[in-house]
């Protein structure tokens, strides 16, 4: 018999859920909420499918993380274990578009394209780097994704902060400007700090 995952969520989110429901009214957050659960689902039917038992599962304010045992999965079965989300995702946003329901489709299109980003802790950044680490180690990983997640990092900031200027201030928007912060503060990190083959969304 599998033991349960140890899983909590914080304070941080449940606020963070609150105001969004209060500022976009609570039809965009269950369309938000229910697009970020078809993509943990995702993720979940792989590792399942791996018979790779998750350890502990965390809500905080900046998105969902699942760990496993180090060693677990191979690069390969992580890699498909990363992906999954975003391509859950994708086929929801697919099937939603080809009904007509263009909101449905739009809140699983965007949490694909941004989870796909190159940045660390998100799936493009975990993929880049399982990737990488499968073709050159992971201290050649490691160096590439810091300069991949460094500048996409940059990126982001620089438009959520634009988007921010020119709507007049969406506090939406926050959460968003406070990832990108820390995914530049995570990037300047030692190396050996980061160096990890847990799975980690």
């Amino acid at each position: 018999m599998s033991e349960r995952p140890d899983a909590r969520v914080s304070g941080g989110f449940v606020l963070l859920a609150a105001w969004f429901a209060a500022c976009s009214g609570w039809r965009a957050a269950l369309l938000v909420f229910t697009a970020a659960a078809v993509h943990e689902a995702g993720h979940l039917l792989v590792l399942r499918l791996f018979h790779a038992p998750v350890r502990a599962f965390r809500l905080g304010v900046f998105g969902a993380a699942l760990t496993v045992d180090a060693g677990a999965l191979t690069y390969g079965e992580e890699l498909l274990a990363v992906l999954a989300g975003p391509l859950a995702n994708l086929l929801a946003a697919l099937a939603f578009a080809a009904s007509g329901r263009t909101l449905a489709a739009g809140a699983h299109g965007v949490l694909c394209a941004f989870n796909l980003l190159p940045i660390r802790p998100l799936d493009g950044g975990r993929a880049l780097f399982l990737f990488l680490s499968f073709c050159f180690g992971p201290t050649a990983a490691e160096r590439g994704c810091r300069v991949a997640g460094t500048v996409f990092s940059l990126a982001l900031l620089a438009a959520v902060v634009a988007v921010m200027a020119e709507s007049g201030g969406s506090l939406w928007l926050l959460p968003a400007a406070a990832g990108a912060f820390s995914a530049l503060a995570r990037e300047a990190l030692p190396e050996e700090c980061k160096i990890s083959r847990i799975f980690v969304k």
